[in-house]
């Protein structure tokens, strides 16, 4: 019986660190710096679930510099009128984060897929596209 709890015991210590190690990697990865100005986001794709009409579109893109120079974000543009970004207007220092503002129309009923083309001094990656999606549902009204 001791040998069997031992064994388990071992087993479950074992898949506990492993786990560990995994996560300890997935950090590193998302944390690794780069030479120059960088920009790592939390999430690339903002889905707004249903919404009701009309209600807030208002949603945030978090980023961080990772890069060991400042990052100057010259330019967001959203895929139509209907998608309005807004971004820093100073340079995001080394480490420090950063939000990217995008407020969709929520007048217009119906699914909706729309992009926003971030161009900055990003080394390697100097535009970012990132997307928004949901649908925006109809007054119960008007369905009646």
């Amino acid at each position: 019986m001791k040998k069997i709890l031992t064994l388990a015991m071992l087993v479950v210590l074992g898949v506990t660190t492993s786990q560990a190690q995994e996560t300890s990697k997935k950090v590193k990865a998302a944390t690794t710096k780069v030479n120059g100005a960088g920009m790592t986001f939390v999430n690339e794709t903002i889905d707004y679930g249903k919404i009701a009409h009309n209600a807030d579109g208002k949603r945030e893109f978090v980023f961080t510099n990772n890069g060991n120079k400042p990052l100057i974000i010259t330019n967001t543009q959203g895929s139509c009128g209907c998608t309005v970004p807004t971004s820093p207007r100073e340079p995001i220092a080394p480490g420090a984060k950063g939000v990217i503002g995008v407020k969709y129309a929520t007048d217009r009923v119906g699914q909706f897929t729309k992009t926003v083309t971030v161009t900055s001094n990003a080394a390697g990656q100097p535009t970012k596209v990132l997307t928004i999606k949901g649908e925006v549902l109809a007054d119960a009204a008007a369905k009646s």
